[in-house]
């Protein structure tokens, strides 16, 4: 991109500290970058625009702790080590953790934000440890799918498991609607089209925003294009909401298939 001389790159960097480089590069060349969904180790990054991962991590890990009332054994299924939403997620979850010092890790490992191999990790820890497991924390939904797999495949009722996943996938939005598990919505449009805005904005100062998010969430003003940060907010997903959530990402893919 940069030896091409594109007017803009929006990022979305697999390793926190390994993107610094390229974005530095970018830098020296002119080419402004806008960062979105996870952060990279740099300030040279124009804008960004993501939700705040601490806080989502937090957010799940909480909703697991107090299903199992504050006390029990959970494991920790994380994404790929050192991207940033793996280490701000965790940073999260140890905060929820520390509020329930009766609650314990019994494991936590990586399975890379992919189903079949939290399926995997889910099978060899229930081998290891049973039912003493009585939380699960997935930084993703789909590693939070994946345990739910491998649960049933013992025959276990996931009932009894206090079970969490973190972005408001369509198949998480029908396990929250089961009441297998309970999600949080990581809106995916807004990170994109609100990167989108900002890009064009950096090329034109005159630039409006196209996007409707900006009036979607009244905590995240578009402010004339000007902040270095825009935080999308988390949306939970309930019982009373999922409905409604799921008919909107019918509308969504409708649209996307038109």
């Amino acid at each position: 991109m940069i030896r091409d001389r594109y007017d803009a790159i929006i990022f979305v960097p697999l390793n926190e500290r390994l993107g610094a480089e390229l974005v530095s590069r970018a830098h020296a060349a002119g080419v402004p970058v806008i960062g979105s969904n996870t952060r990279v180790d740099s300030d040279l990054v124009a804008a960004y625009i993501g939700s705040d991962d601490v806080e989502g991590g937090y957010l799940e890990a909480r909703h697991v702790l107090e299903a199992m009332g504050c006390r029990g054994n959970v494991v920790i299924l994380e994404g790929p080590l050192g991207q940033s939403a793996q280490l701000s997620r965790l940073e999260g979850n140890r905060k929820a953790l520390a509020d329930c010092p009766d609650a314990s890790v019994l494991e936590q490992a990586s399975a890379n934000w992919k189903e079949p191999e939290a399926k995997a990790l889910m099978a060899g820890w229930l081998d290891a440890h049973g039912t003493t497991i009585d939380g699960i924390i997935g930084q993703n939904d789909e590693m939070a799918l994946g345990a739910i797999d491998a649960i049933k495949a013992r025959g276990l009722d996931v009932t009894d498991f206090a079970i969490a996943g973190i972005d408001g996938v369509t198949a998480a939005l029908r396990a929250v609607e089961q009441g297998e598990m309970t999600s949080i919505l990581q809106d995916a449009v807004a990170q994109s089209q609100g990167a989108l805005d900002l890009a064009l904005h950096r090329l034109d100062p005159t630039y409006t925003p196209q996007s409707e998010i900006w009036e979607k969430y009244p905590t995240m003003p578009w402010n004339g294009g000007a902040q270095r940060d825009y935080v999308v907010p988390w949306t939970p997903v309930t019982p009373e909401n999922v409905a409604a959530l799921l008919a909107e990402r019918s509308k969504l893919q409708d649209m996307a298939g038109n």
